[in-house]
């Protein structure tokens, strides 16, 4: 796969199986109703899991803009791919939320709140206060970028299973950090399925709460990059 292709199939794959575990948890009349935050959290992970090994070897598995513009300010990725990366994976975003809907279009309407409809797409806070939300998602995604650059490879490879220390990462976070915000810790991850939210033709679905959305962008990419630059200083 071209790196475009990769980014936007990853990224595609991760909302399919992470927004997918949202709505089969949250929405009326499905098999997982009221699953709980733990079945969210692994379902995540797993849609992380997958995600990185389909594209490690394409694109390098970025599938987070946060991570991208954190690499590139670092010197660890060039700014001239950053656009094709960005792109991609805003599109994949959308793509993947537009199937979870396809799939769970009959427990969209059976369901009536229109901020459980908005729930399945994107994040929101559990207390909206602007400065704690994005020090939430700062902190999420500075845990998280620091992380992955502290990560080492093995000398020999384990095929898909090298993905696994990054599932592993955003199921702790998710369990430990996600409370207040959702941990988006991805602005593609909250942007592409807000945009879809806003586009399709979804039962009393209500607004798509732009008023929120410039955090789960800003607060990812700020503490992607503090974070990338505090590894390097390391």
């Amino acid at each position: 796969m071209t790196p475009f292709v990769s980014e936007f199939t990853g990224t595609a794959l991760l909302i399919i199986l992470g927004d997918g575990v949202v709505a089969n948890v949250i929405l009326n009349r499905t098999k997982g109703n009221n699953g709980g935050l733990i079945s969210i959290t692994l379902g995540w992970a797993i849609a992380v899991f997958v995600g990185v090994y389909v594209t490690a070897s394409s694109s390098g598995a970025h599938l987070n803009p946060a991570v991208t513009i954190a690499l590139a300010s670092i010197g660890k990725f060039e700014w001239s791919l950053v656009p094709v990366y960005l792109v991609a994976q805003l599109l994949g975003a959308m793509l993947g939320a537009g199937i979870v809907w396809l799939v769970y279009r009959q427990h969209f309407n059976e369901t009536s709140d229109a901020a459980t409809k908005l729930g399945v797409f994107c994040t929101s806070p559990s207390i909206n206060s602007p400065f704690d939300n994005i020090l939430s998602e700062f902190i999420g995604t500075f845990v998280f970028i620091l992380s992955i650059l502290f990560i080492t490879k093995s000398q020999t490879s384990l095929g898909s299973l090298d993905a696994l220390p990054v599932a592993l990462l955003v199921l702790g976070i998710g369990l430990s950090l996600g409370g207040p915000t959702g941990y988006a810790i991805n602005p593609a991850r909250d942007l592409g399925p807000r945009i879809m939210h806003a586009l399709l033709p979804i039962k009393n679905k209500g607004g798509s709460d732009w008023g929120y959305s410039w955090v789960p962008v800003v607060g990812p990419i700020l503490g992607g990059v503090l974070a990338a630059w505090v590894w390097r200083l390391l």
